[in-house]
């Protein structure tokens, strides 16, 4: 094609101008959205949309635009992080995103949750299935907020009578004795992305309520010896930080009709130094295992802002190119 040729726009149509508002976002943000992350220009007429770009990118447009209005179509909502989403999966020619969230979307009190990339579209599948899952992979992947999600549900239906939220203390050697406070005030402070997620999912008085009732309890790893865990949905949040002892001694705690979620990115491991993770010694340890089930999330499953799937990108860049380094001295 020579450089003076033009481009055919491609035309969108829709059959329900009502959802046409939430499809294109407040004041069009979506579609500003779609426009300057694809370097595409939208223009709405009517019940159409006329898409003009390079042709890889407009066909990636639209793939994003009908996958969301089909996703609106079966009553699901469409913010930001869903056309991102979109986007991703358009761009690199997969298709069937929202195809693949049929069945796995995760009803809460307080929303609706869906898989926003095929990782999570099969972590959702696998703790559903599985009694025992490790989702492991980078920062803003939702390993934990899905685990937790997936953990209110099952509280919420009576499928489990109580949710336990754990993490290991690192910073504080575990040794919490010598913090100031009663233990609430002094676990908080490592358990604050736990409580985050569970407001999310209930009302402020509900998890309050539950976490008073002893439904919910969330508490360091070290309080969990001696424990047998029945009836109960378990997370194990930053379990890279664990030792080996420790992370035996937190799976053995599975009791009878119980789940178990353990959750950790490997490249962020804040043990001392030649300190073995207890997260990787348990995922070469358990391979195999029947009812045990693995997700290994990478860059593309980062659905937090878009600049940390680029963030993300650029440390392991640079980590292979260490270890590149490293073998050639």
């Amino acid at each position: 094609m020579s450089s003076g040729a033009t481009v055919a726009p491609l035309h969108l149509r829709f059959d329900d101008n009502r959802l046409l508002p939430m499809l294109f976002g407040a004041q069009d943000c979506h579609l500003a959205r779609i426009e300057q992350q694809l370097g595409v220009s939208l223009m709405s007429r009517g019940n159409q949309l006329i898409i003009t770009g390079p042709p890889d990118q407009a066909g990636a447009a639209r793939v994003a635009l009908n996958a969301l209005y089909q996703r609106l179509k079966r009553g699901l909502a469409v913010e930001p992080a869903e056309v991102d989403a979109a986007l991703r999966q358009s761009e690199a020619g997969e298709q069937s995103l929202f195809a693949q969230s049929e069945g796995v979307a995760v009803r809460a009190p307080r929303r609706q949750i869906t898989p926003r990339s095929p990782g999570q579209a099969h972590y959702l599948r696998m703790l559903h299935e599985q009694d025992l899952v490790f989702g492991v992979g980078p920062a803003g992947t939702g390993k934990t907020y899905l685990a937790v999600a997936v953990a209110v549900a099952m509280l919420t239906k009576g499928s489990v009578d109580r949710i336990i939220l754990s993490r290991p203390a690192v910073e504080a050697g575990e040794r919490l004795g010598f913090l100031p406070g009663d233990l609430r005030e002094k676990v908080d402070p490592y358990l604050r992305p736990l409580y985050d997620a569970l407001h999310d999912m209930l009302p402020g008085e509900q998890v309050a309520k539950r976490l008073a009732g002893g439904e919910i309890e969330i508490a360091p790893i070290a309080f969990m010896r001696g424990r047998t865990l029945a009836n109960a949905f378990v997370i194990l949040d930053e379990a890279q930080n664990t030792t080996p002892m420790q992370m035996k001694m937190f799976l053995t705690r599975l009791g009878e009709n119980s789940r178990m979620a353990v959750t950790g990115d490997l490249t962020q491991v804040d043990l001392p130094t030649g300190a073995r993770s207890g997260l990787r010694d348990a995922i070469e340890t358990l391979a195999g295992i029947e009812r045990v089930g693995f997700v290994h999330f990478t860059e593309a499953d980062v659905v937090r802002h878009p600049l940390v799937m680029r963030i993300v990108r650029a440390y392991d860049a640079r980590d292979r190119e260490a270890a590149g380094e490293s073998e050639g001295t």
